[in-house]
């Protein structure tokens, strides 16, 4: 493989306008009547009364209501919400009120203070519910015990995957946000490549490519960068540190933007430097079972359909045990994206059988990572929609071999 000629930031697209910012408002509103409407369907089907919602992007998902990055550890409960089959009740404190009635008009308020199973009682009664589901993943368990203590004739069952099943499947204008943090993120990397070169540290890099990310179109990182330098790139989610730039040797950025809620995530692994011909055989062999992979995406999608998330990690994993010359990745091909940076579909060992569902965004990351030596992971993120037969990929940096100068 041979090295391109050096993206630039202009190679990418620019950030959203307020008008298109304001357009992607309007539709979230537009379809919330609709996503409630899918989930109450459900529940009427299991027999549940109520579904009780913590996570940050359900909240918003559903009501409008959002959190920003991390603040969930300090909003109480403020946010969560209770759904029943005519109304929303939005919980919140007096430090979220304002906002609340802001951002989810729609909604019931109810200000509860710091004292949800205190209120639990009464917000069950409004609703009339006798049986509540309950997202089990996200709600600790002495919250859960206090809430069968407040109203113990209440049945509290653990929440199936119906939400997370519902976000899988994207809109046009959720896809929209997510190719503009997309697009971010390539710019931003594609702004820094200029100021890599051996002796820089990672962190002082990850902390360049953070402020590029929020200065050039994203309200927040999607996660923390992490920037890893020769052997420290074997580290699947390894974190920057102190460690200087390798001459010769590879450079691994892991690293996504945030726009209107929706996010990105890509992986490249640079050259600073002429590359050794063991990290280009490596690279070259991760290239091509992503390539594979999304081959084999692509075939299905243009005949209409898709293939399940265990049969591609199979697809890419097999290039590489083929090869022989080194272990394939240990973690999943890939998952899903959205509000959240991990969500449905996945695509992995253990990953249904079933099809995956369209139209969905889900990133593509097969790796090789060998200890104290070196690491290579490529992730893109791909749209696919089998009923318009249409595969993209959002991620556009290129996926060359890069080389930048020692």
């Amino acid at each position: 493989m041979t090295s391109v000629t050096l993206p630039v930031p202009t190679d990418f697209d620019p950030p959203p306008g307020a008008d298109v910012r304001r357009r992607w408002l309007e539709a979230d509103r537009a379809h919330r009547p609709e996503r409630r409407a899918r989930l109450r369907k459900r529940l009427a089907a299991e027999g549940i009364d109520a579904y009780f919602g913590v996570k940050p992007e359900h909240m918003r998902w559903l009501t409008g209501f959002t959190l920003g990055a991390g603040e969930d550890a300090v909003a109480g409960h403020s946010g969560q919400f209770l759904i029943g089959a005519d109304e929303i009740l939005l919980l919140t404190d007096s430090r979220y009120t304002v906002q609340a009635k802001r951002e989810a008009p729609d909604c019931t308020l109810e200000e509860i203070g710091y004292d949800l199973p205190g209120a639990w009682p009464r917000l069950l009664g409004r609703l009339g519910a006798r049986r509540v589901a309950v997202e089990a993943t996200a709600v600790p368990h002495s919250l859960w015990t206090a809430l069968l203590t407040a109203a113990p004739d209440v049945e509290l069952v653990p929440a199936g995957s119906w939400l997370e099943e519902m976000r899988a499947i994207k809109t046009d204008d959720e896809v929209e946000r997510i190719a503009a943090a997309c697009a971010v993120a390539d710019r931003a990397l594609a702004t820094l490549l200029p100021e890599i070169r051996p002796g820089v540290t990672e962190h002082d890099l990850a902390l360049r490519l953070e402020w590029l990310i929020r200065t050039a179109g994203a309200e927040a990182l999607a996660f923390d960068v992490a920037c890893l330098a020769g052997p420290e790139a074997a580290l699947p989610h390894g974190a920057p540190g102190d460690r200087p730039v390798l001459d010769r040797a590879v450079l691994l950025f892991d690293f996504g933007a945030q726009v209107e809620g929706y996010r990105s995530d890509m992986t490249r692994t640079l050259f600073v430097g002429e590359p050794v011909e063991r990290d280009l055989a490596v690279y070259e062999l991760v290239a091509r079972a992503q390539g594979a992979a999304i081959e084999q995406l692509e075939t299905a999608v243009r005949d209409g359909g898709m293939p399940n998330g265990r049969w591609l990690d199979g697809t890419a994993r097999a290039v590489i045990d083929a090869d022989g010359r080194w272990p394939a990745y240990g973690h999943g091909l890939g998952h899903g994206i959205g509000l959240a940076t991990h969500e449905l579909p996945r695509l992995g060992r253990q990953a249904a059988e079933t099809p995956l569902a369209g139209p969905t965004v889900f990133s593509v990351e097969p790796g090789i990572y060998l200890e104290g030596e070196t690491g290579v992971r490529i992730e893109d993120l791909v749209h696919a929609d089998p009923g318009r037969r249409l595969l993209e990929r959002l991620t556009h940096f290129p996926r060359d071999v890069i080389v930048l100068p020692a």
